[in-house]
């Protein structure tokens, strides 16, 4: 596949090459020199809406984002299986000593509304259960039986299950009990821009 001039990725990476890579160059200088030394782990949907460097205004390097589908944490499985949030939490706070572990739930989460409205049934292979992690937080419904009402219930209970989450892995309660690394869940409204802890 070839790359068209007119496409938009690369008209970006134009603007941002002309336009802010001179205004950052040697912020961007620094960051190659050294390893990346992020002060906190986002743990955010992957949701083209919302982004966490974008929303707190981060400079390259101060976040280590970790994305995936409704901005989930499962549980702590070391089973040997593939387990990409799991293997980037374990970077985060054994290798790169972040101090704090944020999971940023949102607003008009599509993740959500699939698991509580069902067209999870088409995509069964990966997706399906990676959504079943949030299955705990369904039954019984933690809110009004429909609407927005009820997916925000569910929003603020699967916020509230990946902080549970967190704390199955040994290293993070640890360092939480030991006061090394602070755990915390916000919730971004998208269409008001507000954010709010949990």
């Amino acid at each position: 596949m070839t790359v068209r001039p007119d496409d938009p990725l690369i008209a970006g990476y134009h603007r941002f090459r002309t336009g802010v890579w001179p205004a950052q160059a040697q912020r961007y200088a620094q960051l190659a020199r050294r390893r990346q030394q992020p002060a906190a782990a986002v743990i955010a949907c992957s949701d083209a809406r919302i982004d966490p460097q974008t929303i707190f205004d981060a400079e390259p390097g101060e976040l280590f984002v970790i994305r995936n589908v409704a901005g989930l944490v499962p549980p702590y499985a070391p089973d040997g299986g593939c387990h990409g949030t799991s293997a980037a939490l374990e970077y985060a706070v054994k290798i790169l000593k972040v101090r704090r572990i944020i999971v940023l739930g949102h607003a008009n989460c599509d993740g959500i509304h699939a698991m509580i409205h069902g067209p999870l049934r088409n995509a069964r292979d990966f997706l399906g259960p990676w959504m079943d992690i949030a299955e705990p937080v369904m039954w019984p419904m933690p809110g009004p039986g429909s609407g927005e009402a009820l997916e925000t219930a569910i929003e603020a209970a699967v916020l509230s299950l990946s902080l549970s989450n967190l704390r199955t892995f040994p290293w993070i309660r640890d360092g939480e009990k030991a006061g090394h690394l602070a755990l915390s869940a916000w919730r971004f409204d998208i269409g008001a821009g507000e954010l709010r802890t949990t």
